[in-house]
């Protein structure tokens, strides 16, 4: 969710302009890697392992990318960034793309002059409580203690959910997803609140994860995705379009493992090739070589492979597809044409 409070906004909205003026992909080539922006610590969406290797849902994002551009995708430095920090990373241009859970919204996009180019993740505010509370339903918060995250509006779908229910609260502010789960944790808090897929992924660190209850209610739309600065259109649609290729495999049935077979075979479906760069010439109209998506594939996996492997059911998130599924199978997930 993670949603900017607009103070500041013109001095975003300033630094994003200028660092859009040079182009971005040769300045990625000629540093010989891509500088991604992610969160500090969310598992399954971007945390680093016991050996210190960022992993996660929104990690395999900026992979992806990198397999594109390089056909590597270890060729990423990743830049941790808070709510606070983020966007002024991406504006400055001390990072190339920002991939943290991260909502699309009509101030980011416009008057922070970002371009979001796509959704990764359908999600929706929500929040979690102790069992112990004995609450079945946001609507029982009346006075309770809330944690936050500061540098974003939270606060604001918050404030407007109590409004509406016609109860108080009194906020906890906390600037980092590690921050919020101690301090709920020690009981500084009644209850958390964030995106419903980050508290999934936050319940399943705790001890007795058991004891822990997500209420029902989802007060917000909360479309995640990755972001570019506005005035490189040309950076924006490699973005864009390795993530598109990641959906779009899934959809055709392409997979890390059979993408090598189904390249060197080029069978008799046009879209399939045309993706794996053995028919057609996107990859030269993209700015990359013939088989970048083949790449993303091969290297990093298609949309479904990359969901379940780093939040799906059988992870310790648990996350089911819902509104993430493919389109063809009632959800929201769909990809442009590839032709």
């Amino acid at each position: 969710m993670q949603k900017t409070v607009l103070f500041g906004a013109l001095t975003v909205a300033g630094l994003a302009a200028g660092a859009a003026a040079a182009a971005t992909l040769d300045d990625v080539k000629a540093r010989g890697k891509l500088n991604c922006g992610v969160s500090t610590g969310l598992p399954g969406f971007s945390a680093p392992d016991a050996n210190g290797e960022w992993e996660g849902f929104d990690v395999d994002v900026c992979r992806a990318v990198a397999s594109a551009v390089f056909g590597d995708p270890q060729a990423v430095d990743f830049v941790p960034a808070t709510g606070k920090t983020r966007f002024t990373a991406l504006a400055s241009g001390e990072i190339d793309l920002l991939s943290r859970n991260t909502t699309w919204t009509f101030s980011r996009d416009v008057d922070l002059k970002f371009t979001f180019v796509g959704v990764n993740y359908y999600d929706g505010q929500g929040f979690i409580a102790p069992k112990a509370l004995g609450v079945g339903s946001a609507k029982e918060l009346d006075g309770a203690t809330v944690c936050i995250q500061t540098g974003t509006t939270t606060e604001l779908n918050l404030a407007d959910f109590f409004r509406k229910n016609n109860i108080s609260y009194e906020p906890v502010p906390i600037e980092t997803n590690s921050e919020a789960q101690q301090q709920y944790l020690a009981g500084a808090c009644d209850v958390y609140t964030t995106d419903a897929s980050g508290l999934a992924a936050t319940r399943a660190t705790f001890e007795t994860p058991a004891d822990h209850v997500l209420l029902p209610e989802i007060i917000s739309k909360e479309p995640l995705g990755p972001l570019v600065r506005h005035g490189d259109d040309e950076w924006g649609d490699i973005v864009r379009w390795s993530l598109n290729a990641m959906i779009a495999a899934e959809e055709l049935g392409v997979n890390s493992d059979n993408v090598g077979e189904m390249a060197a075979e080029a069978g008799n479906n046009p879209e399939v090739n045309r993706l794996l760069g053995t028919e057609g010439k996107l990859g030269e109209m993209i700015g990359l070589e013939a088989d970048w998506a083949k790449n993303i594939i091969e290297q990093v996996g298609n949309y479904g492979e990359v969901f379940e492997a780093n939040i799906g059911e059988s992870t310790p998130i648990g996350l089911a597809r819902g509104l993430n599924a493919q389109w063809t199978d009632g959800g929201l997930m769909y990809a442009p044409p590839f032709r």
